[in-house]
């Protein structure tokens, strides 16, 4: 019984060691999600309004361009699987590895083959468990993504679309978007081709057209604003990954600090009761024994 309670008491000191550091990590997480929040938050509008200048721009300067030139018979696409480098985030890598495996297979039923640029620890480890071929991959970004980060991610993908042997026709990114601090989901959006202007951009019927002027050329200009365009929309995906990722760590790191509780609880009661049950087995083997005695000598008067 003495060795069953140490047992228990064991138990619940490694527990509350545990407890500690789930606690340490949540708070951690609380305290960096507000500002990947507000990150993620402020890069938004710059992204939305280059996405849809570049969008109307290419489209109302009717020039051909590789960025909105959709082509005829596709047959790859790069597609940049946004993961992340550590663990201890519930569900986070799962679901974008789940969402990225959706999209390999709808674009394998197209004809599509799949080019895999993956970033995150957990991806590459995932892919490379299942002799996947990786295009590329880079590690060590997803906890505080930098814009020079989204230039090296950008240069690999812009590279690979504007190759014209062997290179990709499309250009994808698998992401984890940031909803709320309760919700995170995987998404997907197709970089290039950019899509034309359209859903609350499409100018109404009969409204005017804006008019624009070029300097050297429409071609020249979206040559520049390519790459730019590219940064910008990736750096927003690692930003909104980022966010996605601490939060579901802040939420994994607060369940596991409240079973850890529940855990103590549940051995602090097993321990006293197999205290209790010490103590009562003691008292009645003295009472037995005091019975015992009184009658051997009530015998012997």
């Amino acid at each position: 019984m003495v060795a069953s309670i140490r047992e228990y008491r064991a138990k619940i000191k490694s527990t509350e060691a545990t407890k500690k550091i789930t606690r340490a990590m949540e708070l951690i997480a609380a305290s960096r999600v507000i500002r990947a929040q507000q990150q993620a938050a402020a890069a938004a509008p710059y992204a939305r309004e280059l996405t849809r200048a570049v969008s109307a721009l290419a489209t109302y300067s009717r020039v051909d361009h590789p960025i909105t030139t959709e082509p005829e018979n596709p047959t790859r696409a790069a597609v940049l699987v946004v993961t992340s480098d550590r663990g201890l985030a519930g569900a986070y890598s799962a679901s974008v590895l789940k969402e990225a495996e959706r999209l390999v297979e709808k674009l394998r039923t197209e004809g599509k083959e799949a080019l895999l640029y993956v970033t995150g620890r957990k991806g590459v480890a995932y892919y490379k468990f299942r002799q996947r071929t990786l295009e590329d991959s880079w590690t060590g970004i997803s906890d505080r993504p930098q814009y020079a980060d989204a230039r090296a991610l950008g240069d690999a993908l812009v590279g690979s679309f504007l190759t014209e042997d062997g290179g990709a026709d499309e250009v994808h990114v698998v992401f984890t978007r940031f909803r709320s601090m309760l919700v995170q989901t995987p998404d997907v959006i197709r970089l290039m081709p950019l899509q034309v202007v359209e859903g609350e951009d499409k100018p109404e019927s009969g409204e005017a057209l804006p008019l624009y002027e070029f300097e050297p050329s429409a071609s020249e200009v979206l040559d520049q604003l390519l790459p730019r365009y590219v940064y910008s929309r990736i750096f927003f995906c690692l930003m909104q990954a980022a966010a996605s990722e601490l939060a579901s760590r802040q939420r994994a790191m607060k369940a596991a600090t409240d079973n850890a509780q529940e855990l103590i609880l549940h051995y602090t009661r097993i321990a006293n009761q197999a205290r209790q049950a010490g103590i009562t087995q003691e008292i009645s083997e003295i009472v037995g024994g005091a019975n015992a005695l009184a009658d051997a000598n009530a015998g012997s008067e």
